[in-house]
């Protein structure tokens, strides 16, 4: 038996929206989120994960007899303005994102919001409001997503020289030389209709946020990824207890904010042919191909995240 290491996240109004990290950083990213409704369910979900594509398929019921209307959000991870290394490709998310509700595309709305975060004691705080006040377009709040010509002094001069009285009181916890670290959250958004006792069926897929490092420590690695005594065995053999590896997370505790536990839930995890795969599932785990590994459940309550780690072999 593995043991699932899958966090809850709640669907939430836009109004209150308030790593792994060594040669190169990875965040989770997950599936659509909703607020707690007592009419509408997830009937299943068919969920693929690789590290060139995660795509999901839900079926959902309206279980009343009246159309429900909702706000769907898809939130993406907080990204930060800087790191000390390479990152994911986050760029890559953003144009591969792709949303199919009953066979149509539907484009999204984008919504970009900016933090600051003086250190990891502090409170995280939302300024996407006194960034817009400050003269920064969403262009400019997006860029920690696509950085590809980042000038960080162009931020800090701008932020110092705001005379905005938040910003000025958000800048003033700072010495003159600090660095001030903001992130940027991308969250999609669009309006879904439920018809009354009707099936709907949403698609989405997406590029994920892939990292890693250039050495693997099983004995650091080894409780995040539930890796066991079959996995570590294998790493011994292949002579690759210290390979690079590649690793991504995925938010599936999504799913449980709707009307019941999910009726059927799916999970097919793909690998490279020259690769070994860790992760923690509390249940049984079908290899279906040399390279696919299938799990499923029913009345499904998702209550942590998924980690993945692809180990490379020489």
């Amino acid at each position: 038996m593995r043991k699932l290491t899958i966090t809850l996240a709640v669907l939430i109004p836009l109004s209150s929206y308030s790593l792994a990290n060594d040669s190169t950083g990875y965040v989770g990213t997950g599936g659509i989120q909703y607020l707690k409704n007592s009419q509408v369910a997830m009937q299943s979900e068919d969920l693929f994960i690789s590290k060139k594509m995660i795509k999901v398929d839900y079926l959902y019921k309206n279980l009343s007899n009246k159309d429900v209307t909702e706000t769907i959000l898809f939130p993406l991870p907080r990204i930060d303005n800087f790191f000390e290394s390479d990152f994911a490709n986050t760029e890559a998310l953003l144009k591969s994102f792709k949303i199919v509700v009953d066979g149509k595309n539907i484009k999204p709305e984008m919504h970009v919001r900016t933090f600051i975060q003086k250190d990891e004691k502090s409170p995280l705080i939302d300024v996407t409001d006194e960034f817009k006040q400050c003269g920064f377009t969403e262009k400019d709040m997006l860029n920690p997503w696509t950085p590809t010509k980042y000038d960080y002094d162009f931020y800090l001069d701008r932020l110092k020289q705001c005379n905005k009285p938040q910003m000025q009181k958000i800048v003033a916890q700072f010495e003159k030389d600090d660095v001030i670290p903001w992130s940027s959250q991308v969250i999609y958004s669009w309006k879904q209709t439920f018809k009354a006792n009707g099936l709907t069926k949403i698609h989405h897929e997406y590029k994920p946020l892939v990292g890693g490092s250039v050495a693997l420590y099983p004995d650091e690695d080894s409780k995040q990824f539930c890796m066991d005594k079959q996995f570590k065995q294998g790493l011994k053999k292949a002579q690759a207890e210290h390979s690079p590896f590649s690793a991504l997370g995925y938010i599936l505790t999504t799913g449980a904010n709707w009307a019941k536990p999910i009726e059927n839930f799916k999970l097919t995890i793909e690998r490279d042919k020259d690769e070994l795969v860790s992760f923690c599932w509390d249940g049984k785990v079908n290899k279906i191909s040399p390279i696919q590994f299938q799990m499923s459940k029913t009345k499904f309550v998702p209550k942590q995240d998924l980690d993945i780690i692809f180990v490379h072999l020489p």
